[in-house]
């Protein structure tokens, strides 16, 4: 049963890696391998005391008032998932973040910092590896049994432009520890600053603004409206969210202070960090340093 006060809880996230390529190469195969990913979540969680949620597309969203509970059933899932069996898909591999914070529950589901913050915890894994919090090692304490160690990763900015977050991975006995670098702004080349709080809501602004820059045919994108309504908030969001697209990187130029195109290119060149110092144009300057960048 889902607790209807604020208390401190920790929220497991779960993300199915690939699946938009499974199901377009094995669209009947995928039902009967989801059907089974959900009995081994739904089963694990259960068996340790948490609660599920809501359903993430092809992942879910679960809730546990011991941290160590959250932690049996990440090892649980991960281990099921390895064992499988499994259909033409091959193996499903699980992502997994886990966080612990303050709920704020409404309408049967769990909203705020923490939940948003899990659920970028989460993001930034690869498939088979389990991430955690600084808050939730710190509530655990030593309750390793040895067939879970716990390795931290250190500091990493995650895509939600808030604070570092402190990540430990959890090592789980006969399973791969060894994973990609972890999918935070730290990954690739980026000057986005960091911002006082989590970004919340607009959903659907950030995915059509996902879908703008990835089309072809679109260079340019403004986006409109009053002032104080969050458009540049908006767009670095939705700059953080595009950044695996770019391998050589996302900038943010604050061009609000530019008043002639000299002026602009300059700004521009210094924050990506293309040397100014010569006496051409700004933009000449700009075009060399990007390059076929």
């Amino acid at each position: 049963m889902l607790p209807d006060t604020h208390e401190t809880l920790t929220y497991l996230f779960t993300d199915l890696e690939g699946s938009t390529r499974l199901w377009e190469e094995f669209p009947y195969a995928m039902q009967g391998a989801l059907a089974r990913h959900d009995e081994i979540l739904h089963g694990a969680i259960e068996m340790a005391a948490g609660t599920v949620v809501k359903g993430t597309g092809d992942g879910l969203m679960a809730v546990f008032g011991d941290p160590g509970k959250a932690v049996t059933a990440a090892v649980a899932i991960q281990r099921a998932m390895a064992a499988g069996p499994w259909s033409a898909t091959g193996p499903l591999r699980v992502r997994i973040g886990v966080h612990r914070g303050e709920s704020q529950p409404r309408a049967g589901d769990f909203y705020g910092t923490a939940v948003n913050r899990a659920a970028r915890i989460m993001s930034a894994a690869s498939g088979g590896q389990t991430l955690l919090s600084e808050s939730v090692v710190a509530e655990l304490g030593d309750r390793s049994t040895g067939e879970w160690t716990l390795r931290d990763l250190g500091e990493h900015r995650l895509k939600d432009l808030a604070a570092p977050e402190h990540l430990h991975q959890l090592d789980i006995d006969g399973l791969a520890t060894t994973f990609p670098p972890l999918a935070t702004l730290d990954r690739r080349p980026n000057n986005l600053p960091t911002q006082t709080s989590v970004f919340l809501g607009r959903e659907r602004e950030l995915e059509d603004l996902g879908a703008l820059i990835a089309s072809p045919g679109v260079r340019l994108i403004t986006l409109l409206g009053p002032g104080g309504i969050g458009k540049t908030r908006l767009a670095l969001q939705a700059a953080a969210d595009q950044l695996d697209g770019f391998a050589d990187g996302v900038f943010f130029a604050d061009l609000s202070e530019a008043r002639t195109p000299d002026a602009a290119f300059a700004t521009l060149g210094r924050a990506l960090g293309v040397d100014a110092g010569s006496d051409a144009a700004p933009l000449d300057v700009v075009k060399v340093g990007i390059g076929s960048r």
